[in-house]
């Protein structure tokens, strides 16, 4: 199941095109094949995110693209996701172990390689670094620590630990972000925003392809 936290990972977000809602994107995430789709939703009530939740599991299911919830290990276990996304702020990842169980996925945000060899000690399934470039979708997401930082992290993490690179990533700089190391891109804007998403997702897809068959991975 980690092989497939790789290409292009998927984030929702219903405030950076308003006419795309959660269940828009994850339908547009399914149908264009992407490995990865979390539901993130900051403001969101408890009923409102469970139901939303409810609703991508069941567009998920029985697919090839994993659902992760952000934060919420409560909203994770009432839908049945596959797994959890979570930062500095969210439930500590050998905590949220005990509650998800073995079987479930837990991902950790991080910053830096002592952060990510953190998380790997405890226990978290991936890691995703960022803000790798200036992004507008994520207030709180800091100075751009750039593709430098992937090669870094990438050097420090067991061969096969999936890496996920985050923030500013489009289909002209993923290219090098795969290169750096980076096993999947999440994107929030470059899909949410596409005219037609589904194509770009596809585009991600064959860029990551690509790249994988080129470096013989």
């Amino acid at each position: 199941m980690l092989k497939r936290i790789a290409g292009v990972y998927v984030i929702t977000d219903r405030f950076v095109n308003p006419k795309r809602s959660h269940l828009d994107i994850a339908k547009a995430a399914v149908e264009g094949g992407a490995f990865v789709l979390q539901l993130r939703d900051k403001e969101a009530t408890t009923r409102q995110l469970l139901e939303w939740a409810r609703e991508i599991r069941d567009l998920t299911r029985r697919t090839e693209t994993l659902f992760i919830v952000n934060d919420r290990v409560d909203i994770a276990l009432a839908a049945d996701a596959d797994g959890i996304h979570v930062g500095d702020d969210d439930m500590p990842v050998p905590i949220a172990r005990r509650l998800l169980g073995a079987g479930k996925i837990i991902g950790r945000s991080v910053a830096n390689e002592e952060e990510a060899l953190q998380a790997v000690a405890e226990g978290a399934d991936y890691v995703s670094v960022g803000s790798i470039f200036v992004t507008s979708t994520k207030p709180d997401a800091g100075e751009p620590v750039g593709v430098e930082m992937v090669k870094r992290i990438r050097q420090i993490l067991p061969p096969d630990y999936p890496l996920v690179a985050i923030g500013g990533i489009n289909l002209q700089n993923a290219a090098a972000v795969f290169e750096a190391g980076a096993d999947a891109v999440a994107v929030v804007s470059a899909i949410a925003c596409a005219d037609d998403p589904v194509t770009v997702i596809r585009q991600f897809q064959k860029l990551w392809e690509k790249i994988r068959d080129s470096s013989g991975k």
